[in-house]
């Protein structure tokens, strides 16, 4: 069993608790922290989106269509579909001839909960420019129409455009990718299982832009130089992502993915995290994310402070008082990373 990382508390008393586990790990492969099963296979889902969109630009379709950093953002972005995030989706479509429909990640209410009332508020209703991750879906339909491949089902597991992003993925984690287990993920592409300390280390690989050839060198400072030139377009108003790199980028990079998925990578020490909370909450993601900031000294207490509302968060009742908390657990008192 994965130990636990978080209590949460209301009033004088643990109510509830998030086991989970975590890996640091650098560019040679070393761990510098393994908090519970780090070998078993997980789905980081929407965390590894930077990687995803290496093939952008080494396939030379971000040249070719003229995409700039904010493109690249977004093809990082789990966003909120606020009107930035939705506008610039759709002009991207309109520059490489598809329109909405070519998309093939379905509609949902916008992740943002503001950007969500405006949109019923005017009488429409979310399309799939609105998902979350239409800029990553706008981008794999780039490179199909850059090299002439076909658009139809570009979804799927054996099109090309999932292959390619497989093998960013198994060079960079050193992986035979085609072996781990999958699924759909909910946007419609594919995700795979891999485990944890993998997972650190094509982050700390992509971090430190080591063990790459020269073109991929480029593409990954691209990536890095797009994410922290234009966070707010990861994802949005009162995200975590986007406040950490706003403050931080580019000394720290960090992604959200779906089922209490965290990552993180630290360009000057060539570091990736990977956090997978068990029972798949968010919340308890959040607060272990703050702690391994904190203790590697990316946070310091002033920082850690102004995230509160994500690292420590506290627990309101229907009448707005506060009734409890949300914390990191003892396990984390005697730990120490390099």
């Amino acid at each position: 069993m994965n130990p636990n990382l978080v209590n949460i508390w209301r009033g004088n008393a643990i109510e509830s608790r998030h086991r989970g586990a975590v890996a640091v790990v650098d560019s040679d492969g070393r761990p510098l922290l393994a908090l519970g099963d780090v070998q078993r296979p997980v789905f980081a889902r929407s965390s590894i989106k930077f990687m995803q969109t290496l093939p952008l630009i080494e396939s030379g379709a971000a040249d070719r269509f003229d995409l700039d950093e904010r493109h690249i953002a977004i093809a990082c972005a789990s966003h909120n579909a606020e009107p930035e995030h939705v506008q610039l989706v759709e002009q991207w479509l309109h520059r490489i001839a598809c329109s909405v429909d070519h998309l093939e990640c379905g509609a949902h209410k916008p992740m943002g909960i503001d950007a969500q009332t405006a949109l019923y508020a005017s009488g429409r209703t979310p399309t799939r420019v609105h998902n979350n991750c239409s800029g990553k879906h706008t981008a794999m339909l780039s490179i199909c129409k850059h090299l002439g491949e076909q658009t139809n089902n570009y979804r799927l597991y054996n099109h090309s455009a999932q292959r390619r992003w497989f093998d960013v993925l198994e060079s960079m984690s050193s992986t035979r990718v085609t072996q781990l287990p999958w699924g759909y993920d909910g946007c419609g592409i594919p995700s795979l299982a891999m485990p944890l300390q993998r997972i650190g280390l094509a982050l700390a690989r992509f971090s430190h832009a080591s063990n790459v050839s020269d073109d991929r060198k480029q593409a990954i400072e691209r990536v890095k130089s797009a994410l922290a030139a234009h966070p707010f377009l990861v994802a949005g108003s009162k995200r975590m992502c986007s406040e950490i790199m706003s403050r931080h980028a580019p000394q720290v990079f960090v992604k959200v993915g779906a089922e209490g998925f965290y990552t993180a990578m630290l360009p000057e020490r060539g570091l990736g995290v990977a956090i997978k909370i068990d029972d798949g909450n968010v919340r308890g993601a959040e607060v272990v994310l703050g702690v391994v900031l904190q203790k590697l000294g990316v946070l310091d207490n002033d920082a850690a402070k102004d995230l509160e509302q994500y690292i420590r968060p506290s627990i309101s009742n229907s009448r707005g008082e506060v009734v409890g908390r949300a914390e990191p657990s003892s396990q984390w008192d005697s730990v120490v990373i390099e």
